[in-house]
């Protein structure tokens, strides 16, 4: 048991636990942006993958908009409205365009890997912002959503949709973390320090990225289908836009990248300063906002979870102390 939980997961776990819990107590304003920080921090969760061996992305909503239009077109062209069903679509048709696109991108790194990314996300926004068989820019709006057998009406569904939400974002979390404690996941590290030397102990550096960036996608579909199912509606502005994208890179340098429940708690930090800052102060809401990351580069350039391996060395380091008084 311990092999599969670790402290992580446990952590994951009892969040999960708290998250069904706080349902029942919750005003709906309040369930709602808990609903986008789970979407939002899947998305973000992704650049963790990539930023762990050194690449960043200023084009997830790529993945984002490709999970949230699938889910929308399926709704309406196939009147398909299960949430397994179309929330599966979403993370295979997004994680299945980033692996044909890895093949060109695991050849590049630096600004010219973030970049390339961009352009993608703007050349899907251009699409669905001309189709009027996608939308157009009025975008799609979604029936209600079911679950298998189960069609609840009203709060119910607000309510189902949570659990549906919590549940898969945790068994998203913790296979994205298993996944990171494994061979092939350590070798982020590896790419990033020295790709060299990672060749030479026999490992393709550029088919490691290749998988990163496919589960990155994958994960970025995932955030995409269950922002689409909570707003209930898709258009190219809100989820394919490039702000979109500059939205998940904040997520992630506030956040860090110590750990997979890291992006969440950015996200759901993100969405309260930012629904904060919009209904007290519309006229400056985007300063603020910018003047929390500037805060945020300045004095935790590791993000916030940095505070939480501040204080794992000083608990070390502390015990350390006390067991060599004891030996003396």
């Amino acid at each position: 048991m311990t092999r599969y939980m670790d402290r992580t997961g446990w952590a994951l776990t009892i969040g999960l636990v708290v998250l069904i819990v706080v349902n029942f107590f919750i005003p709906e304003w309040f369930r709602a942006i808990l609903l986008l920080s789970l979407a939002r921090g899947s998305v973000a969760l992704g650049l963790l993958v990539l930023w762990r061996c050194g690449l960043i992305s200023f084009g997830h909503a790529l993945f984002y908009g490709f999970g949230a239009y699938t889910v929308a077109l399926i709704v309406k062209y196939l009147g398909i409205t299960d949430a397994f069903f179309t929330v599966a679509c979403g993370v295979v048709v997004a994680g299945g365009f980033a692996w044909a696109l890895g093949f060109l991108l695991r050849r590049y790194r630096g600004i010219f890997f973030a970049l390339l990314n961009l352009a993608f996300s703007m050349i899907l926004y251009g699409v669905l912002a001309k189709l009027e068989s996608l939308g157009s820019t009025d975008g799609i709006s979604l029936e209600r959503t079911t679950y298998l057998w189960y069609a609840p009406e009203g709060a119910a569904n607000k309510t189902a949709l949570f659990f549906f939400a919590a549940i898969m974002t945790w068994a998203v979390a913790m296979a994205v973390h298993h996944y990171l404690r494994s061979t092939l996941g350590y070798m982020t590290t590896a790419v990033r320090e020295n790709e060299i030397r990672l060749e030479f102990l026999g490992y393709s550096a550029e088919r490691a990225i290749h998988v990163k960036y496919t589960i990155s996608g994958l994960v970025g579909g995932f955030g995409g289908a269950i922002a689409a199912m909570t707003i209930g509606h898709v258009d190219p502005d809100s989820m394919a836009y490039w702000p979109i994208s500059g939205d998940f890179v904040f997520i992630a340098i506030l956040s860090g990248t110590g750990n997979v429940g890291a992006p969440f708690i950015g996200a759901l930090l993100y969405e309260l300063i930012r629904t904060y800052a919009f209904e007290q102060f519309p006229g400056i809401w985007q300063l603020i906002m910018g003047g929390t990351l500037l805060l945020i580069i300045m004095f935790l350039p590791n993000g916030l979870w940095s505070l939480v391996d501040r204080w794992n060395k000083r608990r070390t380091e502390r015990a350390r102390l006390e067991a060599e008084r004891e030996k003396a």
